[in-house]
This record gives structure tokens, sequence and C-alpha cells, in this order.
């Protein structure tokens, strides 16, 4: 190796663990469910994004097995040469009725998605209104497009408003584009988008919102836009697969000419191997059990607030969710690795995040309850949170 190479990742890799803000991966043995296993040990899982339980769902396994003996494991090319499968025509039908567009595009993942779609349209002649909370996919497809990246404080309507009329005004954009996560989720909370709309509509917006915490967890699994009734309102439905969808994968839905440029200009649509038959498969019907039925959306709602509620009686500071997403914020990074650190040794697997993700002094351990997540095992929990954060001092 590189002499100044070596150096630089020693220095740099002691100093994030110095700071508490070096990120320890631990392997799960076996499946991603409400109960993991850790270096051999059992725990209460409360760190996964998979809201509705559906990524160890029997049928989907079943589903995709199907799929794998028809199709083979892999779709073997990219979309554009013959990688387009019968079953991702399927899927992309089933998204553009999930989210009430005309049209969807599936992707590899839902980082993909905004380094696609956002490059695809913008470029160095447009400006971006960004939610200074947006994700990091979001932030690294602004900067791909090279169009100019306008920051509006979080949630802020009025900020909103000044900067996309002085945007406006400059006469220096031939686009404008506003961009939001539909949920935000560090914090849970919701993003205001009947108000940024209204905004977008006096101004002449593109509008941009990526709900990757949101479908098949807002608007009764249909998502953030369909929650406000807005599907006729925003151009661009982003989403992911991985999430409540329980699979791999992203989406975008919109307009047809709006789905048909992406298939035509969007670079890892053109350029990456399509997602394999058997994830496909088990996606599509994922899409469809969510759209028959609002029974694990209910769930996982109800183990959210039971969560939430039992953390802010102990004394947590939990924010603002609006949300199954329920944060503990800790605030020093050292004292948030060490109460994750002791939650794990407890019981319960709750991941510290800290910075970058969030701002520096706001680190928090993040519970996502699930739809797969029982009473007792969210009473466990909690008996265990209560332990560690009167041992930490956390909590009186």
């Amino acid at each position: 190796m590189s002499k100044i190479l070596d150096a630089f990742l020693n220095e740099n890799l002691e100093a994030l663990r110095d700071q508490g803000l070096y990120n320890e991966i631990d392997a799960v043995e076996g499946a991603n469910g409400p109960i993991i296993q850790v270096n051999g040990k059992k725990l209460i899982n409360l760190s996964s994004n998979n809201y509705l339980g559906l990524a160890t769902n029997e049928e989907l396994k079943q589903v995709a097995k199907k799929a794998i003996d028809e199709y083979g494991v892999g779709a073997g090319a990219v979309r554009t040469i013959n990688g387009t499968m019968d079953l991702h025509v399927k899927l992309e039908e089933k998204l553009a009725e999930f989210k009430g567009t005309e049209a969807a595009i599936s992707y590899q993942s839902g980082f993909n998605c905004n380094m696609a779609a956002i490059s695809a349209v913008m470029d160095k002649n447009d400006a971006i209104l960004s939610d200074q909370l947006n994700h990091a996919s979001i932030i690294d497809g602004c900067r791909l497009s090279k169009a100019k990246i306008i920051a509006y404080k979080h949630s802020d309507m009025d900020d909103l408003r000044t900067k996309a009329k002085e945007a406006k005004e400059s006469g220096l954009y031939n686009k404008i584009m506003v961009i939001t996560d539909g949920v935000f989720s560090m914090d849970g909370d919701i993003a205001k988008l009947p108000e940024i709309v209204e905004i977008a509509k006096e101004f002449d917006l593109i509008t941009y919102v990526d709900d990757a915490h949101g479908s098949g967890v807002t608007g009764k699994g249909k998502g953030t836009v369909k929650h406000f009734g807005l599907e006729k309102e925003i151009d661009f439905q982003i989403g992911t697969l991985s999430k409540a969808i329980g699979v791999v994968g992203g989406y975008v839905a919109g307009k047809k000419n709006l789905i048909d440029w992406l298939k035509v200009r969007s670079r890892p649509f053109l350029f990456s191997t399509a997602v394999t038959p058997g994830d496909v498969a088990a996606i599509t019907r994922a899409v469809e059990m969510i759209m028959e039925s609002t029974e694990l959306h209910d769930r996982l709602w109800e183990n959210g607030d039971y969560l939430k509620a039992g953390l802010k009686k102990l004394g947590f500071e939990i924010g603002a969710s609006e949300t199954p997403i329920t944060p503990c914020i800790i605030g020093d990074e050292k004292l948030t690795q060490q109460f994750s650190k002791r939650l794990v040794e407890e019981g319960v697997y709750a991941k510290a995040i800290v910075f970058p993700t969030v701002p520096k002094g706001t680190g928090r351990v993040r519970n996502m309850p699930t739809a797969a997540h029982t009473k007792e095992m969210l009473d466990d929990a909690l008996a265990i949170y209560e332990k560690v954060g009167r041992e930490l001092g956390v909590i009186n």
C-alpha cells in the first residue's frame, strides 16, 4: 500500500474512533426478523427497516423460489438490451397502480433512483431547492446533476418560499426543482407536502418526493403523497423496494413521458444489470399484498405507537416523530455509542446513529418497530431501555 494512503487511513480511522463516530458493522446470523442473532446471541431487533415484516414472509419466499425455477437467478443483461423480462414489465405496471401514476420505472436500489432521476432531468443551467435534512442519496444525486443546489431550512415553508422566489426572479435558471423526503428517516417527521405543492405552483417548480420511508407506512400503505391526496400534483414519486416492501431495489413513478425519458437517459438504468427475477416476483407480490389489505400497516402503527408511548413515559427524549420511527436522542456521540452497546449486551439490537448521518451533538439510538414484533418483545425492550437509561444517567 502507498505510504501516504496508509498514513491517511490510519490517522483518520483513529480520529473517528476517538470521537465516537466509527461505526462497527455486525453480521446477522440468519434472517433479519423481529428477533435476530448476532455473535451467537438472540436480540430483539429494533434496527431494521423491514417495517411490515415482509423480508421473511413465507408467501414471498415461495414466489421468489418459483420465479428462480422458471427464469433463473439473474436477469442476464441491462434493461435496454435483453434484461427486461415480462416480470419487470408487470412490476412496473403494478408500481404505477400502487402510486396512482401513469407509469413507473424500477431500479436496482433506492440510492440508484436518486442518482438516476435527478441528473437525467436537471443540469448546470438549473437549480434545486433541497431540504437541509434530505437523504444522502438525494444530496449526491443533486451534486451529480451539476445544478445549483439551494438548501432550505428543514420543513421551513417561509424559507422555501423566499428561496424559490429569489431563484425564479433571478432569471438564472432554465428549470427549478424542489426536492424533499416524504418521511425523514432520522426524526420520523413528515414533509409538508401540501404547502410545498402550493409554493411549487406559485413559482412553477418541478416537484420531487423521495418516499423511501413512507411507501408501505403512510397513506394506509400507499405513501406520503397518497396520504395528502397529491398523486396528480407531484412530478417525481421515488420509493425503495427494500424497506416496507421487504426485498431490494427502487422505483420512480410519474407521467408516462417522464418515465420514457428516464428509460433513455438515466445511467443506472442504462448501464446496470436488471434486478433478479426472484426479487422482482417477490416485490410484485409484496406490493399486491399492501394494496389488498392494511392489516400489516395497521399492526406496524399500533406497535410504533406502543413503543413510543413507553419510551416517553420512561423519560426518554424521542423528538417529534410522526411515524413509527422512534429516535431516542442522547446527544453526545460517545455516550450514544455506549448506550447502544449496553442495549445489545442486555438483549436489544438498536444501533447508534451519529454524525455525519445526523448533526454533531444530536446522536441518537433509532428504533424501528415493525409489524412482526409482539407486545411481549416490545415490553422486554422497554424494560431493558429503562435499566440501561438509568444506569447511564440518560433518564432519572
